[in-house]
Protein backbone atom coordinates (compact mmCIF):
# COMPACT_ATOMS: atom_id res chain seq x y z
CA UNK A 1 0.00 0.00 0.00
CA UNK A 2 1.86 3.24 -1.35
CA UNK A 3 1.70 6.62 1.35
CA UNK A 4 -1.03 8.57 -0.27
CA UNK A 5 -0.88 12.32 0.00
CA UNK A 6 -4.00 14.09 -0.69
CA UNK A 7 -4.57 18.10 -0.11
CA UNK A 8 -6.68 20.10 -1.49
CA UNK A 9 -5.58 20.36 -4.82
CA UNK A 10 -5.80 16.25 -5.37
CA UNK A 11 -3.34 13.70 -4.04
CA UNK A 12 0.16 12.63 -4.98
CA UNK A 13 1.57 9.30 -4.98
CA UNK A 14 4.94 7.60 -5.72
CA UNK A 15 3.48 3.96 -7.52
CA UNK A 16 6.59 2.83 -8.11
CA UNK A 17 10.31 2.70 -6.51
CA UNK A 18 12.68 0.21 -7.35
CA UNK A 19 14.99 0.70 -4.03
CA UNK A 20 11.23 0.69 -2.05
CA UNK A 21 10.25 -2.47 -3.18
CA UNK A 22 13.45 -3.94 -3.29
CA UNK A 23 13.19 -3.79 0.60
CA UNK A 24 9.96 -5.72 0.77
CA UNK A 25 11.16 -8.60 -1.81
CA UNK A 26 10.19 -7.72 -5.11
CA UNK A 27 13.53 -7.01 -7.46
CA UNK A 28 11.84 -7.23 -10.49
CA UNK A 29 13.21 -5.18 -13.77
CA UNK A 30 9.99 -3.70 -15.19
CA UNK A 31 10.36 -3.47 -19.32
CA UNK A 32 6.29 -3.07 -20.43
CA UNK A 33 3.59 -0.67 -18.77
CA UNK A 34 0.25 -1.90 -19.77
CA UNK A 35 -3.10 0.30 -19.19
CA UNK A 36 -6.86 -1.22 -19.52
CA UNK A 37 -10.52 0.79 -19.21
CA UNK A 38 -13.30 -1.54 -18.86
CA UNK A 39 -16.95 -0.81 -18.62
CA UNK A 40 -18.81 -2.28 -15.35
CA UNK A 41 -19.43 -6.34 -15.11
CA UNK A 42 -16.16 -6.76 -17.50
CA UNK A 43 -14.34 -9.75 -16.59
CA UNK A 44 -10.61 -9.99 -18.42
CA UNK A 45 -8.73 -13.05 -17.44
CA UNK A 46 -6.97 -15.74 -17.01
CA UNK A 47 -4.29 -14.79 -18.10
CA UNK A 48 -0.63 -15.88 -18.35
CA UNK A 49 2.14 -15.94 -20.62
CA UNK A 50 4.58 -19.31 -20.52
CA UNK A 51 8.42 -19.42 -21.16
CA UNK A 52 11.12 -16.88 -21.38
CA UNK A 53 8.09 -14.12 -21.71
CA UNK A 54 5.98 -15.26 -18.33
CA UNK A 55 5.44 -11.94 -16.72
CA UNK A 56 5.24 -10.75 -13.22
CA UNK A 57 2.66 -7.83 -12.98
CA UNK A 58 2.45 -4.91 -10.47
CA UNK A 59 -0.85 -3.85 -10.63
CA UNK A 60 -3.66 -0.77 -9.18
CA UNK A 61 -6.04 0.85 -10.46
CA UNK A 62 -6.17 4.26 -11.40
CA UNK A 63 -10.35 4.91 -11.22
CA UNK A 64 -13.25 2.41 -10.22
CA UNK A 65 -12.77 -0.68 -8.08
CA UNK A 66 -12.15 -4.82 -9.29
CA UNK A 67 -11.71 -7.75 -7.91
CA UNK A 68 -8.36 -8.76 -9.12
CA UNK A 69 -7.54 -12.42 -8.72
CA UNK A 70 -4.51 -14.54 -8.86
CA UNK A 71 -4.13 -18.59 -9.41
CA UNK A 72 -0.85 -20.36 -8.67
CA UNK A 73 -0.54 -22.60 -11.64
CA UNK A 74 3.54 -23.73 -10.54
CA UNK A 75 2.99 -27.40 -10.48
CA UNK A 76 4.28 -28.81 -7.14
CA UNK A 77 3.64 -25.98 -5.30
CA UNK A 78 1.96 -26.02 -2.00
CA UNK A 79 -0.69 -23.60 -3.23
CA UNK A 80 -0.78 -24.90 -6.88
CA UNK A 81 -4.46 -24.35 -8.00
CA UNK A 82 -6.09 -22.17 -5.49
CA UNK A 83 -6.38 -18.14 -6.18
CA UNK A 84 -5.95 -15.21 -4.19
CA UNK A 85 -8.38 -12.24 -4.13
CA UNK A 86 -8.19 -8.44 -3.57
CA UNK A 87 -10.19 -5.61 -3.75
CA UNK A 88 -8.41 -3.10 -5.74
CA UNK A 89 -9.53 0.72 -6.21
CA UNK A 90 -8.92 4.29 -7.10
CA UNK A 91 -9.96 4.93 -3.58
CA UNK A 92 -7.73 2.77 -1.45
CA UNK A 93 -4.70 2.91 -4.08
CA UNK A 94 -3.43 -0.86 -3.03
CA UNK A 95 -1.54 -2.68 -5.38
CA UNK A 96 -0.74 -6.22 -5.86
CA UNK A 97 2.71 -8.32 -7.06
CA UNK A 98 1.89 -11.38 -9.06
CA UNK A 99 4.74 -13.09 -9.50
CA UNK A 100 5.91 -15.31 -12.92
CA UNK A 101 3.84 -18.60 -12.84
CA UNK A 102 0.64 -17.25 -11.83
CA UNK A 103 -2.83 -16.91 -13.85
CA UNK A 104 -4.38 -13.09 -13.99
CA UNK A 105 -7.43 -11.84 -14.40
CA UNK A 106 -10.17 -8.94 -12.86
CA UNK A 107 -13.44 -8.07 -12.65
CA UNK A 108 -14.99 -4.79 -12.54
CA UNK A 109 -17.03 -3.88 -9.41
CA UNK A 110 -17.97 -0.18 -10.43
CA UNK A 111 -19.26 1.48 -13.49
CA UNK A 112 -16.31 1.63 -15.39
CA UNK A 113 -12.21 1.20 -14.31
CA UNK A 114 -9.01 2.12 -15.59
CA UNK A 115 -6.50 -0.82 -14.72
CA UNK A 116 -2.28 -0.33 -14.55
CA UNK A 117 -0.20 -2.49 -14.60
CA UNK A 118 3.88 -3.04 -14.94
CA UNK A 119 5.18 -6.36 -16.64
CA UNK A 120 8.53 -8.41 -15.76
CA UNK A 121 8.84 -9.20 -19.81
CA UNK A 122 6.80 -7.60 -23.20
CA UNK A 123 3.39 -9.19 -24.33
CA UNK A 124 4.40 -12.54 -26.96
CA UNK A 125 1.34 -13.76 -28.63
CA UNK A 126 2.83 -17.47 -29.08
CA UNK A 127 3.44 -17.53 -25.38
CA UNK A 128 -0.03 -16.31 -24.59
CA UNK A 129 -2.09 -18.49 -22.44
CA UNK A 130 -5.51 -18.83 -20.72
CA UNK A 131 -7.42 -20.46 -18.09
CA UNK A 132 -11.51 -20.24 -18.73
CA UNK A 133 -12.71 -18.14 -15.54
CA UNK A 134 -15.38 -20.02 -14.38
CA UNK A 135 -13.41 -23.69 -14.09
CA UNK A 136 -15.25 -24.90 -11.26
CA UNK A 137 -12.14 -26.32 -9.92
CA UNK A 138 -11.09 -23.12 -9.00
CA UNK A 139 -14.41 -21.78 -7.31
CA UNK A 140 -13.13 -18.23 -7.65
CA UNK A 141 -16.54 -15.52 -7.26
CA UNK A 142 -15.79 -12.75 -9.47
CA UNK A 143 -18.47 -10.62 -7.59
CA UNK A 144 -20.31 -9.69 -11.03
CA UNK A 145 -23.49 -11.50 -12.15
CA UNK A 146 -23.56 -11.41 -15.56
CA UNK A 147 -19.65 -10.96 -17.16
CA UNK A 148 -19.13 -9.47 -19.93
CA UNK A 149 -16.34 -11.78 -21.15
CA UNK A 150 -14.01 -11.87 -24.78
CA UNK A 151 -14.74 -14.23 -27.41
CA UNK A 152 -10.49 -15.21 -26.58
CA UNK A 153 -11.33 -15.50 -23.03
CA UNK A 154 -14.36 -17.86 -23.34
CA UNK A 155 -12.03 -19.93 -25.41
CA UNK A 156 -9.77 -20.27 -22.91
CA UNK A 157 -8.56 -24.08 -21.54
CA UNK A 158 -10.04 -25.18 -18.29
CA UNK A 159 -7.35 -25.39 -15.15
CA UNK A 160 -7.01 -29.55 -15.53
CA UNK A 161 -6.35 -28.91 -19.45
CA UNK A 162 -3.02 -26.49 -18.84
CA UNK A 163 0.33 -27.67 -19.75
CA UNK A 164 3.07 -27.72 -17.07
CA UNK A 165 4.88 -25.03 -18.35
CA UNK A 166 6.07 -23.48 -14.46
CA UNK A 167 7.42 -25.35 -11.43
CA UNK A 168 7.99 -24.73 -7.77
CA UNK A 169 10.65 -24.11 -6.91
Amino acid sequence: EPDFFPDSRGFFFESFSREKYSEIGITAEFVQDNISKSAKNTLRGLHYQAGGFAQGKLCQVITGKVLDVAVDIRFGSPTFGRHFSVELSGDNHRQIWIPPGFAHGFSVLSEEAIFSYKCTARYDKQSERGIIYNDESLGIDWKVEAPIVSEKDLKAKSFSEIEKEFFFV
